[in-house]
């Protein structure tokens, strides 16, 4: 059986569809990423973060980059299979996912990666099944 899948990702929602014998499938992995963390030692307490090594800044991009991981793992996991991958995105997220498949050796299954804006899911499945479709 032969699988095929092209994505819209951002960093708050991949949508992914897939193509294979069995039909067409669209599914959903929301990130749950929250750029701008909050933590209660983090508000503005008079002094500067420069009395605080490792704190601050560097904590809440460690939280960042950790919420990524989980959520490209499960992007990942969706597409894993598929012999050809169309990666669709407006921003940064589009080649963080092809660096991660990449460095996961499903490199060579990626067909294209677009800058695209806002799509609705009949959208992003039309240009698929047009990029990758059987």
């Amino acid at each position: 059986m032969r699988m095929q899948a092209g994505l819209w990702i951002d960093h708050r929602k991949a949508v992914i569809v897939t193509l294979s014998d069995e039909g067409e499938a669209t599914s959903l992995v929301e990130s749950n990423v929250e750029r701008h963390v909050r933590y209660s030692g983090s508000a503005q307490s008079g002094r500067s973060h420069e009395s605080r090594p490792g704190t601050g800044e560097d904590t809440r991009e460690r939280h960042f980059e950790g919420q990524l991981k989980q959520y490209y793992d499960e992007v990942v996991a969706h597409i894993r299979d598929a012999e050809a991958i169309l990666i669709l995105g407006p921003g940064e997220a589009k080649g963080e996912l092809k660096r991660r498949l990449e460095r996961d050796g499903l490199g060579n299954r990626i067909v294209g990666v677009e800058t695209v804006d806002k799509m609705t899911d009949r959208q992003i499945a039309a240009k698929v099944r047009e990029r990758v479709g059987q």
